[in-house]
């Protein structure tokens, strides 16, 4: 049989996620990951969960194993109505859809604005997940580059005129305002209002992906698009996969109710609700105030993780090399010189024991030859030091002489 020819036109041109390949060749214990996107498994709740799958299960099992709305559960979206107050954001069960975790909530948006051949602006570099969702779906990915201070405006705008040149405009513009992965920078509060203007006047829907926005370990928080939006234009994201535990594959969409009541529709297709049992689990936790303790403790956790890589990328790299500084988040991008290649040198990292994520991955025009991303969350403050160690050591032995 020839199955190729059976096979859909789109999955012929996907490919598997490089991220998701690469945790395969890390299996090795004797290998340092800085390649996934991983939560410390310190940060897990262990304890709090066990009290309270226990007690979801005493008082509301049925329920809990029962089949759900397709919206959510209600009384976890009460509890992110809650939580986002405090983010000055006043929502009602009509502004949220609970989808299983983010990675659906990015699908869902996309099978719902994007038709073959449509116009996405995505930052350069940007989420791999993102752009693999977008694409699944046929969308033409154009690339905004990104500075210190988030996306540039003016090339924003220069690449919207073209599209309007061509009666093109793009359904929406993806941003990652806060820690952005792969780069760990975050979006100056004037780029967040020149975004927002230079939405409404192209009238271009922005989604905002904020997976990681709670963990700041300094500098000042800059309020969400979502909060800023005056007009309906922005779709938020959100998960507890950074937060909370990636195993419950929890996540929302925050949206204006035409827009929730598309995703509905669309999520109904795809997997009918999102697990009760999990929903049901978030709820209570948020609930106890259990979610805001361990925030914190993953705050300092990571904060100590995040010192000792800069400290040891500070020793070890050669001054060629730069590389981001993040307030937050789990990640740092490293800039290597023009004439290096970092899928070349991840082989190289391999055999010495330390792994990265080639930063062409998160390009979607296909430059980024010289970046990598690297995962400060996962391993130990002694590891994080010691992968450091190696990955310099690779990097010296390419210099040009």
């Amino acid at each position: 049989m020839n199955l190729y020819d059976k096979f859909a036109t789109i999955i012929k041109t996907q490919k598997r996620s490089i991220i998701r390949e690469l945790l395969k060749l890390t299996q090795n214990k004797e290998v340092i990951s800085f390649a996934g996107g991983l939560p410390s498994p310190e940060s897990f709740p262990i304890d709090e969960l066990k009290e309270i799958v226990n007690e979801v299960l005493e008082t509301d099992g049925a329920m809990a194993l029962q089949y759900g709305e397709t919206e959510g559960d209600k009384r976890l979206k009460n509890a992110l109505i809650n939580k986002y107050k405090k983010e000055g954001i006043n929502l009602s069960q009509h502004n949220i859809i609970i989808t299983t975790a983010s990675q659906q909530a990015l699908d869902l948006v996309s099978k719902v604005f994007i038709d073959k051949e449509d116009n996405v602006i995505c930052e350069l570099p940007s989420f791999l997940g993102g752009l693999s969702a977008f694409r699944s779906y046929g969308a033409q990915l154009i690339g905004v580059p990104i500075d210190n201070e988030g996306i540039i405006i003016e090339v924003l705008e220069k690449k919207l005129l073209e599209c309007l040149e061509k009666n093109k405009l793009p359904k929406f513009i993806y941003v990652i305002p806060d820690f952005q992965n792969p780069s760990g920078i975050s979006m100056s509060y004037q780029r967040r209002v020149d975004l927002l203007n230079i939405a409404y006047k192209y009238d271009v829907l922005i989604v905002e992906d904020a997976p990681y926005r709670e963990l700041r370990y300094d500098g000042i928080e800059k309020p969400m698009l979502y909060a800023l939006d005056t007009k309906g234009y922005v779709i938020t994201l959100g998960t507890m996969s950074k937060t909370f535990a990636p195993g419950l594959r929890l996540g929302w969409i925050l949206a204006n109710p035409e827009i929730i009541d598309k995703i509905v529709t669309a999520k109904q297709a795809t997997d009918l609700c999102t697990s009760s049992f999990v929903q049901k689990i978030a709820a209570l936790y948020l609930e106890k105030n259990y979610y805001e303790k361990n925030i914190e403790k993953i705050k300092k956790l990571y904060a100590e993780k995040r010192n000792a890589m800069l400290s040891a990328l500070e020793k070890y790299m050669p001054d060629c090399v730069k590389w981001t500084c993040p307030e937050g988040g789990l990640f740092m991008f490293l800039i290597l010189p023009e004439y290096m290649d970092s899928q070349i040198l991840f082989e190289k990292a391999i055999n010495n024991n330390v792994a990265f994520v080639p930063g062409s991955a998160f390009y979607c025009d296909g430059t980024g030859a010289n970046t990598m991303r690297l995962n400060f969350s996962f391993m130990s403050i002694e590891k994080n030091v010691e992968g450091v160690k190696r990955l310099a050591e690779v990097i010296k032995c390419e210099l040009k002489k």
